[in-house]
């Protein structure tokens, strides 16, 4: 697409993007609102550390595609543990939010 815009415009529109759903939620719903969005933001947040953080320790855990690098036994039963721990927490959060 080649699009020459100057960066000064540029961050004004990623800063207006970022900004406008805010503004527009602050104004129609008040501070209320503004408090449950941020609640609802930082539980999708919560959701998606999963699929980053168990994906990762099944990579370093693998000694063929690790090969000296992979990391030790005890070391990947504690990432392990820590990676149930985020998803069993992730599922009590899901179920206070929506039902509980």
């Amino acid at each position: 697409m080649r699009l020459r815009i100057p960066q000064w415009a540029r961050r004004l529109i990623t800063r207006g993007i970022a900004i406008v759903p805010v503004v527009a939620v602050t104004w129609i719903y008040g501070e209320k609102g503004t408090a449950e969005l941020l609640v609802f933001s930082q539980v999708i947040l919560s959701m998606q550390l999963p699929f980053a953080v168990i994906p990762l320790v099944r990579f370093v855990s693998d000694r063929k595609k690790m090969g000296t690098f992979v990391i030790p036994n005890y070391v990947a039963a504690l990432a392990w543990t820590v990676a149930s721990i985020i998803v069993v927490l992730n599922l009590k959060l899901l179920y206070d939010t929506f039902i509980g």
